[in-house]
């Protein structure tokens, strides 16, 4: 399974195979024709509340492993279930990449997706 993450402002490539907008809120400033989003399962993105939280805490140095426990802890619960299994099942049909518009994808919500899809295990 290949799974990707990129910036959704990047151009697509022909090797990004099926495009999944990862974020709750639609880019600003950015077509649809533009971002070529094949997916947007808002059901995984992470809760308003972890989302602010992660802002304000950005700068401290044990931050992102705190929000990467809190993002798995909200993706384990019954209502990502179903959106989660489509997603994988979508990925495993050929590459897929996660797009977000935070400045930095390896450590955002998308990394962390990434990372339970192609983690093999099958859970988060």
């Amino acid at each position: 399974m290949t799974v990707r993450v990129r910036r959704v402002h990047e151009p697509p490539e022909p090797d990004d195979g099926v495009r999944v907008l990862v974020d709750r809120l639609w880019p600003r400033g950015l077509s649809t024709d533009v971002a070529q989003v094949h997916e947007w399962p808002k059901a995984l993105t992470p809760s308003t509340e972890l989302r602010r939280w992660y802002h304000s805490q950005e700068d401290a140095a044990d931050a992102y492993e705190e929000f990467r426990r809190r993002y798995e802890a909200e993706l384990a619960t019954p209502e990502a279930a179903e959106p989660l299994q489509a997603l994988r099942e979508l990925a495993a049909k050929g590459p897929a990449t996660l797009v977000t518009a935070a400045r930095a994808p390896d450590r955002s919500h998308a990394s962390v997706l990434a990372g339970l899809l192609t983690s093999g295990d099958g859970e988060p």
